[in-house]
This record gives structure tokens, sequence and C-alpha cells, in this order.
């Protein structure tokens, strides 16, 4: 087969990550792409969360042509199956039960963006109300429902009058600084002249990815709990990017310690990055009619063989187990690092948790993330931007990735920004 540069050739327009990285990758492995010349490239990327447990993992890839060779159903709809049971026995044996989490699972077309127009559905269905509480640099997808919730002006460009439904609030941190939208969320609620609907839910990510890599603190998700439990407002936790491991445990929320009512998963769920999306669901708030949501492609069969492998691998040793303790040890490693490089001195800042970090180049001088990535890539790393206005470097290797390569990785960041800062103009 031969390659040539006009990799966009009869494609449209709306491509995005061909642009960033302009190669033609072939073959993947672990932490490793590599592409037609045979170049390989460290994945800080991760398919944009969808490869947590990195490209072809050895034993989930067995599982799947075994699942193959002995003509195990593909494509099921919504019908009982072996490789359904045998996911859902997996998660609660390896997830819900051991965190004391009692969740029915809703399986959604394939993607993140559905399993939040289920949720969004569902909790209006329950409360009877339709405004929705999201928040400033939320992203949540980019069908009408979630893109109502989803902040950016990018995404919404020409559809403003049509996304309705949602009021939007400061993320408790952000660019502009900390904000204290606990409290105004409580006026809003309690004040019946506020002009505002008592919301349905209250839609957050509780790292945000797109918007910057910004926390929320645990004191405020734990604040933000007591407040919707006390209006009979749902929270809905959308855990797409920042769930299954990324954070250190396999849920975002954890390091709160709460409980949402509603929980989206969808890229890495699937653990091979095969398309699958869900919604966990509070017993009492399963109120859906039969096919009252649905999809054609809700049964993605070879996505629950992938999920169920990749729980038995890496998560039966229990919450605080081997795997999850690792993902923790090599984000503390990765921002030691970064800490105390040169960077910092610059005005870059670190934001982050378990192995989804943001260096923030907003307030280093004529030093641009985009310039950032573009030369990592030349340079044998794959590693994206966000943030507001793309001035966040992205740092989302897979949690499977080897110290030296992580090691590698950064080595290569770090030596970037060195030389893109040294090259900057004298004032």
């Amino acid at each position: 087969m031969s390659f040539t540069n006009d990799q966009g050739a009869g494609e449209s327009q709306v491509r995005s990550y061909s642009r960033s990285f302009p190669t033609v990758f072939t073959t993947s492995k672990g932490d490793l792409l590599r592409d037609h010349d045979g170049v390989s490239y460290i994945d800080f990327l991760s398919g944009a969360g969808s490869l947590n447990y990195g490209h072809n993992p050895e034993p989930v890839k067995r599982q799947l042509i075994e699942y193959l060779e002995r003509d195990g159903l593909t494509h099921g709809l919504d019908l009982t199956t072996s490789a359904k049971l045998d996911f859902l026995h997996a998660f609660q044996s390896h997830v819900l039960r051991p965190r004391g989490l009692d969740y029915r699972v809703q399986f959604c077309s394939p993607s993140g963006t559905n399993a939040v127009e289920a949720a969004l559905k569902l909790a209006r269905l329950v409360t009877g109300r339709t405004n929705v509480i999201a928040f400033s640099g939320a992203f949540h997808g980019v069908s009408a429902g979630s893109l109502a919730a989803t902040a950016s002006d990018y995404y919404r460009a020409g559809l403003h009058g049509t996304l309705t439904g949602t009021t939007h609030l400061p993320y408790p941190d952000s660019p502009l600084g900390g904000y204290d939208t606990l409290d105004l969320l409580r006026r809003m609620v309690e004040d019946p002249n506020a002009g505002t609907p008592k919301p349905a839910a209250v839609l957050l990510e509780t790292v945000q990815g797109e918007g910057g890599v910004y926390l929320a603190p645990p004191e405020f998700l734990r604040g933000l709990r007591e407040l919707c439990d006390r209006h009979q407002i749902l929270l809905i936790v959308d855990d797409i990017q920042a769930g299954c491991g990324r954070t250190g445990r396999f849920f975002s929320f954890e390091r709160a310690g709460i409980v949402p009512d509603l929980v989206t998963l969808s890229k890495s769920i699937s653990g091979y990055g095969l398309p699958m999306a869900i919604v966990l669901i509070k017993p009492e708030y399963d109120v859906w009619r039969p096919g009252q949501h649905n999809g054609t492609f809700r049964g993605h069969q070879l996505a629950f063989v992938a999920a169920a492998a990749v729980l038995d691998e890496f998560w039966a040793d229990g919450p605080d187990g081997a795997f999850a303790a690792a993902v923790r040890a090599k984000g503390r490693e990765l921002a030691r690092r970064i800490g105390c490089s040169p960077a910092m001195d610059a005005g870059a800042r670190l934001r982050g948790v378990g192995l989804i970090w943001g260096l923030d180049l907003s307030a280093v001088r004529d030093v641009s993330a985009g310039k950032i990535s573009n030369m990592c890539f030349d340079r044998g790393l794959i590693v994206e931007t966000c943030g507001r206005n793309g001035e966040v470097i992205k740092i989302l290797p897979p949690l499977t990735i080897s110290e030296e390569h992580l090691a590698q990785g950064v080595d290569v960041l770090l030596t970037v920004l060195r030389l893109a800062i040294e090259d900057a103009p004298t004032p």
C-alpha cells in the first residue's frame, strides 16, 4: 500500500487529530504507535482517554480472538448474551460491590454523548423538572442535549438559540480563579425569586478534561451532594474521560467519598478502544419503560468481552490494589518531575491527579501549547492541547505505560519546553 502526504483527501474538513499529528499510523502496542515509515511515538493521548489500558493489551486481544473464532455474537441489540452477562458479573464483582455501590447498568448507543443524553432524559423523567445545572468549562458531548450542557462556544456555534434547558454556573476553579459556586447554587435553589427554575439535576465532571484539567475540590463535591439531597436534585457525574482508573481510582468521585445518583461511562469502559457507553442508575431512579431510550448498537458484544477481560485483569484485587496504586505512583513521579522543571519558573502551572495532568502555559510569554505539541510530535511524543484557547498541554498516557516510556515522554516534553522558552524573544 502506498501513502501520500495528502492524508485528508476526500475526508471532511471536520477532521481534527489528523491535522495535529500529520502522519499515517499503521500499528500500535502498549504505549507506542508506529507510522508507515516505521517511526515510533510515545502515546500521551490514549485515544483521548479511550485507551487507559494501552493499545492491543495482550490478555484482552486473546479473548477477543477466541470469542470471534467460536462465532460469538458481535451484535445483539439488547438481547441477553453470554458476553453481556460476563461483563455485568465482572463489573459487579470487581467495581460496584467492593465499593459498596448499588447501581443498575443501562447500555446506550456506544458513545459518551448518548450516555449523557440518557442521563439527562432520565433525570427529567424522575423529577418532572427540565432545567439542568452545568458548569463553565464543561464538555459533555456534541449531540443536542449534551451540547446544551457543554459550555464551549466553539461547539455551540450557530445553535445557541436551540440549546435550552441548561443553566451554566462557574466551575469552582477556572482560568478566572476560584469561585464559591456552592453558595451561588444554594441561593438560586432556595430563593423563590431567583428567577431560575428548580433544576432536575446537576451535571458535572469532577475533573474537567477538555476545559483545561481543573479539579473540583473534594469539599465542594461533598457540599454539592448534600445540597442535592436536601432539595431532591439528582447529581450526575460525567466520568467518561476521568473514570475507569484515570484519577488513580476507578471512579473520579471516590476521592470525595460521594455517591452520585447517575454516572456516565464510555471511552475506556470497553478496555480496548471499542465503542461502548453505559449509565449507572440508583435503583430507585430506574423508571425507564422498556425501549424508552434505545439504539441499534447498544449491544456491542466485542466491547462486552473486552470490558470483562480488563476488569478481570486489572481490577480484581480491589479498590486499592496494585494497579490503582501504580497509577497513583506514576502520577506522583510525573508531577514531581514537571513541577521542579524550569518551565514552572517561567510561569507554567500544573494541575491534575492520577494520570490526567494539564500543564497551563497561558502565563508563559510567547510560548503556545500548540507549538509545544507540534515540537513534541516531531520528537516522537503525541500529546494534545485543551483549555479555553488551547493553552494547556493535556498529559493523558495509558495507565499501563512503562516507567521507561513515561520518563522518556516527560524528557521530550521538558526538552521542548526549555527550547521554546529559550527561543522566546526577549522583552
